[in-house]
C-alpha cells in the first residue's frame, strides 16, 4: 500500500522512508502540514507487527500534532517520526546517528523529539548529527513528560468542571491507563488533589510502585476498561475507544494522555450519544510541544507551565461548542484547528 492510498493519508506533505543497512535502522517520517511553520513531533520506537502498521501510526501521528499545534495557538506544523524495532533490545548510538541524519537530511522541515520508547538520551545522540531537534536539557525545557501530565490534570479539571459540575478532582475516581513516564506524573498531580486511583499497566513494578506511593488500586490490564470511575485517563497506546471497550466503558468522562484514542470517528460519535465527555487527545495532551515552544536561552518554566495551564481553558471553549453546536467533542475541536492551519482540500504530495 501507497502513502497516497492508505486511509490515514490526509494531504501529508511529505513521508520519508529512512533505511540504513550498516545500524539497522528502519524508520518513517511523517510530515502532515507546515502552514503554521516548521513540524514538530517526537520520534517513537515500537516493535510495530507490520510495515503498514508503522505507517499507520506515522500518519495518524503527525496529523494529530497539526491540529495539537493549531489549537495551542503555536507557529508549528506537524510531523512525527516511528522507528521499527524493539527498544528494549534494538537502541544503538549508530542507529540513532543515523536516524539523525534523516532528520538532517530534511532541512528543518522536521524536528524531532521524544516519545514513546525514545528517551532524551536518544535525542540527544540524534543530535550529534543534526540541529533540528527539542525536548532536550541543552535547550532548556529537557523531558516534556511532566509538562504533558500537567496538561493532561488541567485537562481533567477542565472536564469534570463541564460534565460533573466539580471545581476539582478531590473525591472523585480516576482509573489511569498506563503509568509510562506521563502516566505516573499524572497520578501525582491528581493524588496530590485528593482523586481516588486505579491503575494498571502492563510493568507490575509500576503498578506495586503506585499501590505503595498513591494508595491506588490496582486492577489488570483488560479490567480497566469496566471499573466504575469518574474518569477514564488512558495514557499508554491508542485505539483503546472501540467497539470492544464501548460495551464496557461506565464513566461520564475520558480524558488521557493517549494519541489517537478513538479507533475511528464513529466511536467518537457514539461517546458523544451515550453523553460521554470526552477530552479530544490531541488538544489534552499539548502540554509536552507548549513546553518545547518556549525553548531557549531565556526559557522560563514557570511562564511555560502557565502557557500548559490554558488547555484548561481551551477544553471549555471546545466542550461549549460542542454543546451549542451539538456535534461530537472531536469534531467541534477539529473544526477550530482547522481554521487556524487553513487546511485545503486533498490534493497531490509527495512521497
Amino acid at each position: 500500500m501507497t502513502p497516497f492510498s492508505h486511509p490515514e493519508f490526509d494531504g501529508h506533505e511529505e513521508v520519508a522512508f529512512c533505511n540504513d543497512a550498516e545500524s539497522g535502522l528502519k524508520a518513517i517520517i511523517a510530515i502532515h502540514n507546515t502552514n503554521r511553520g516548521p513540524a514538530l513531533g517526537g520520534c517513537r520506537m515500537w516493535p510495530y507487527d507490520s510495515d503498514d502498521d508503522a505507517l499507520t501510526d506515522a500518519l495518524r501521528l503527525s496529523r494529530g500534532m497539526t491540529y495539537k499545534s493549531a489549537l495551542a495557538g503555536l507557529d508549528l506544523g506537524g510531523g512525527k517520526s516511528v522507528i521499527i524495532g524493539n527498544p528494549k533490545t534494538m537502541k544503538s548510538d549508530a542507529l540513532f546517528r543515523a536516524m539523525g541524519r534523516f532528520v538532517d537530511s530534511l532541512g528543518g522541515r522536521y524536528c524531532v523529539a521524544e516519545d514513546v520508547g525514545i528517551s532524551v538520551a536518544d535525542v540527544q545522540m540524534m543530535a550529534k548529527e543534526t540541529e533540528f531537534f527539542a525536548g532536550t536539557p541543552e535547550r532548556g525545557a529537557g523531558d516534556p513528560s511532566p509538562s504533558t501530565a500537567y496538561g493532561v490534570y488541567m485537562g481533567i479539571r477542565a472536564a469534570v468542571a463541564h460534565r460533573l459540575n466539580r471545581a476539582s478532582v478531590s473525591g472523585l475516581t480516576v482509573a489511569v491507563q498506563g503509568l509510562g513516564s506521563v502516566g505516573w506524573n499524572l497520578c501525582r498531580y491528581l493524588a496530590d488533589d485528593g482523586a481516588k486511583l486505579i491503575v494498571t499497566d502492563i510493568d507490575q513494578a509500576a503498578i506495586t510502585r503506585a499501590v505503595e506511593t498513591f494508595g491506588a488500586t490496582a486492577v489488570a490490564t483488560d479490567a480497566i476498561y469496566a471499573v466504575e470511575a469518574d474518569v477514564f485517563a488512558p495514557c499508554a497506546l491508542g485505539a483503546i475507544i472501540n467497539d470492544a471497550t464501548l460495551k464496557v466503558l461506565r464513566v461520564p468522562v475520558i480524558a488521557g494522555s493517549s494519541n489517537n484514542q478513538l479507533a475511528e470517528p464513529r466511536h467518537g460519535v457514539e461517546l458523544h450519544k451515550r453523553g460521554v465527555l470526552y477530552a479530544p487527545d490531541y488538544v489534552i495532551n499539548a502540554g509536552g510541544v507548549i513546553n518545547i515552544s518556549h525553548e531557549g536561552p531565556d526559557y522560563n518554566q514557570e511562564k511555560a507551565f502557565a502557557h500548559v495551564a490554558k488547555i484548561h481553558d481551551t477544553l471549555r471553549e471546545i466542550f461549549k461548542r460542542s454543546q451549542v453546536s451539538g456535534v461530537p467533542t472531536f469534531e467541534a475541536a477539529d473544526r477550530i484547528a482547522e481554521e487556524r492551519f487553513q487546511k485545503q482540500p486533498l490534493t497531490s504530495s509527495a512521497a
